[in-house]
């Protein structure tokens, strides 16, 4: 008999930046036919995918699942990640990061915005009322990678053979291995009082330079900035990484601005360090200032298994 061990698929949580975006959270109906019916369309997913985007393979389509807290048992029947559970609310002395409903999150990425809408269409389709629609947020990509405040976004992405040690639950949590912890926020911007704000004093809330992205030094003592505050480090002083996939989102008529956060990581705990940080303050009372131009309408956490997991959903 082989000792070998069957090779576990991630999903393509590390698919590349597209033109567009469909970030999509639902909760179930948990009735025994609703989740057989979200069963096998998990299971199926692959399949749609290749369906939808042989329209044109140069499209970079690909799309990520994630499951929430709620509804893992009653989807998987496997041991839940060790570390997942519902979005916990953070309440600062002035902001607060609010945790609201979600059992799946569809993050669907593609260089053309009607790859994403036919796939979401047909995956809808085949979900029909086994499943209400929480939020449907469409995300676009903005000029230099930028968001809706001006400045270059998922800067401190890491890259290269980095990205599955930041992003991949591995021999920590072997029952887990190959999958990845989601976090989402939906934010929407004060613009008209952001762009009242000097573009030095701008730079300073954020920790870059605006036009060109450079890193500026961190504060030696008092208020931190944004980027100092999502710095996270363990008690040995090792940092830990997060892949940011944010896209802003909007309708200058309605005059809704807005950037869609979304935090792939090995372990839960660094987003939620960073959220801490921010809306708590680090030191206490000295939150992130960039919250008083944005504010959280959503927090949502999920897990995204392997591809492997996946499709096996159905074997049952």
């Amino acid at each position: 008999m082989s000792n070998q061990r069957t090779p576990i698929e991630p999903q393509r949580v590390d698919a590349p930046l597209t033109q567009s975006a469909t970030f999509l959270v639902v909760t179930a109906t948990k009735r025994p036919d609703s989740i057989q019916i979200i069963r096998s369309t998990l299971a199926g997913l692959d399949s749609l995918a290749k369906n939808v985007s042989i329209r044109d393979l140069s499209s970079q389509f690909a799309c990520t699942v994630g499951i929430g807290s709620d509804i893992w048992d009653n989807i998987t029947n496997l041991p839940r990640p060790a570390e997942l559970h519902s979005f916990r609310e953070v309440k600062g002395a002035k902001h607060t990061a609010v945790s609201t409903p979600g059992d799946l999150l569809f993050h669907i990425r593609a260089e053309r915005r009607d790859i994403c809408f036919e796939f979401e269409r047909q995956l809808m389709d085949q979900l029909g009322d086994s499943v209400s629609v929480i939020d449907d947020t469409i995300g676009f990509r903005y000029f230099d990678v930028r968001d809706l405040l001006g400045f270059v976004d998922g800067t401190a992405n890491p890259v290269g053979p980095s990205v599955p040690s930041s992003v991949l639950v591995a021999e920590e949590d072997s029952a887990a291995s190959g999958g990845s912890y989601i976090v989402v926020q939906k934010y929407t911007h004060d613009l008209a009082s952001w762009k009242g704000l000097p573009v030095e004093q701008q730079e300073k809330i954020i920790g870059r330079t605006k036009f060109d992205n450079v890193e500026l030094d961190d504060a030696v003592s008092g208020q931190r900035s944004h980027k100092t505050l999502n710095t996270i480090e363990d008690e040995q002083g090792d940092e830990h990484d997060i892949l940011r996939d944010n896209m802003p989102f909007g309708s200058p008529g309605a005059g809704e601005f807005g950037t869609y956060f979304i935090g792939y990581t090995r372990r839960l705990w660094v987003i939620e360090k960073m959220l801490e940080r921010m809306f708590l303050g680090d030191p206490p009372g000295l939150h992130d200032r960039l919250l008083d131009f944005s504010t959280p309408l959503t927090g949502t956490t999920f897990f995204a298994p392997s591809a492997s997991v996946l499709a096996s959903l159905d074997s049952d």
